[in-house]
């Protein structure tokens, strides 16, 4: 992106001072331990931060007179580079800070979507950022040309400054139409896409919960794949699909964004398509935290929840799942139990339930599939190329004199193809 929005990670970790705002009943300290660690993942330090308890941010400057006067003492004390405020700005309240305190002000959506900038691989996930950071960056335009209004009126100054931010905001939204033009194309061939795979023979499973929880990792325990885990918040941004086997049936696996606390709602609206990745799935595993204290797991299950149902997908069948069990002791794990019976208890390092959790999704797909006995003429070998491909457990195989003996369980939408080969059970030897 060009001056106005400013990018933070590909430079060396720069101090970051933080400034929020505390209202009522606002657990102010979980909301600021994630900031940290976006500040991490965009590889910032922070090295101050400063809370003002107040129901609404000041119109103008955000903090009261007397914080805005005690937060420049900071910022100087401190050396900041940078001044990082836990809230989405205004366009004014950004250019009255910036231009009292001289560094650059980025305000929470701002810094979430370089991180998003960063971790979007996917041409749809790229389209998606820059229309995000246009969309957040067009009411802010006019702060590039202050330096032009600043020298007063007359030929060459106010009058070029103006016809320069009118053709600046004219081509970004140009570009935001052009992009949305292009997301709308995509959209219609992902739910083409989805639906096939939804019609398709393969059940399909999707992932959702908060970030960093270990869902790239489970995705990775489960299918052998080796999607990136690192402990970093959005570390996956791109919804990755993998495949995996129980007693020789297939499934689709999906992990999706992360989600969290105060995910500012025009980006929940920017990354709709990707978090719909949830609505793919014919179940979906809520992954949780099992080694946070019950107060934060809460909160994180609470975050999650009002996401999906933002996106229509909190009614879909979902079974919770309990990650990085191996961290928590036999106490807490039998707590965990009584409080969530239902959840499963699993670690995707030790692999620990694993083997359960395939179980109960296998489970939760065995009305889909129906016992059959089929003889197919040797004559027909593609229809029996066909029925392998279809990841159709195959539990017993006879080679005769007639052709091949085979007791599987097929899809019902599946069946029909096969009822000519259908043939009463008898024994196989």
């Amino acid at each position: 992106m060009g001056d106005g929005f400013y990018q933070i990670r590909d430079t060396a970790p720069e101090r970051a001072f933080v400034a929020a705002i505390a209202r009522q009943n606002q657990r102010i300290e979980a909301d600021l331990a994630e900031l940290t660690e976006l500040l991490h993942t965009a590889l910032c330090q922070p090295v101050g931060q400063l809370i003002q308890r107040r129901d609404q941010p000041e119109l103008k400057t955000y903090l009261g007179s007397g914080k805005v006067d005690e937060l420049e003492e900071e910022l100087k004390a401190t050396e900041a580079e940078v001044l990082v405020i836990d809230d989405e700005l205004t366009p004014s309240q950004q250019r009255y800070l910036e231009n009292r305190f001289k560094i650059r002000v980025i305000d929470r959506t701002a810094l979430i979507l370089d991180i998003f900038a960063a971790h979007a691989h996917s041409a749809e996930g790229k389209l998606q950022v820059e229309l995000a950071q246009l969309e957040y960056q067009l009411p802010r335009m006019r702060g590039m040309w202050q330096h032009l209004e600043r020298l007063g009126g007359g030929v060459g100054t106010r009058g070029p400054g103006e016809s320069q931010l009118e053709t600046d905001r004219r081509l970004a939204r140009d570009r935001i139409t052009a992009l949305r033009r292009k997301l709308k194309e995509t959209g219609k061939r992902r739910r083409l896409q989805r639906k096939q795979r939804t019609e398709g023979v393969v059940p399909t499973v999707s992932l959702a919960g908060y970030t960093n929880v270990g869902k790239s990792s489970l995705l990775n325990a489960l299918t052998g794949a080796e999607v990136s885990s690192r402990n970093r918040l959005f570390e996956t941004l791109d919804p990755t699909t993998r495949r995996f086997t129980h007693v020789g049936r297939e499934y689709t696996i999906t992990d999706t964004v992360g989600f969290i606390r105060k995910l500012p709602h025009g980006l929940v609206e920017a990354f709709a398509s990707t978090l719909e990745e949830t609505l793919s799935g014919d179940l979906m595993l809520h992954i949780v935290d099992a080694s946070l204290t019950e107060e934060e797991r809460d909160e994180q299950m609470r975050a999650v929840d009002d996401v999906l149902s933002q996106i229509g997908a909190d009614e879909l069948p979902r079974i919770v799942v309990l990650n990085k069990i191996d961290l928590v002791s036999p106490e807490d794990r039998q707590r965990l139990h009584n409080r969530l019976p239902d959840a499963l208890q699993v670690s995707s390092h030790t692999r620990e339930g694993l083997d359960e959790l395939e179980i109960v999704v296998a489970e939760h797909f065995a009305g889909r599939f129906e016992p059959v006995e089929l003889l197919v003429p040797h004559s027909e070998g593609g229809a029996l190329s066909a029925l392998y491909a279809l990841g159709a457990p195959i539990s017993q195989r006879e080679d005769t004199a007639e052709g091949v003996r085979i007791r599987a369980r097929l899809p019902k939408a599946e069946r029909d193809r096969y009822l000519r080969f259908e043939v009463t059970p008898e024994p196989i030897a």
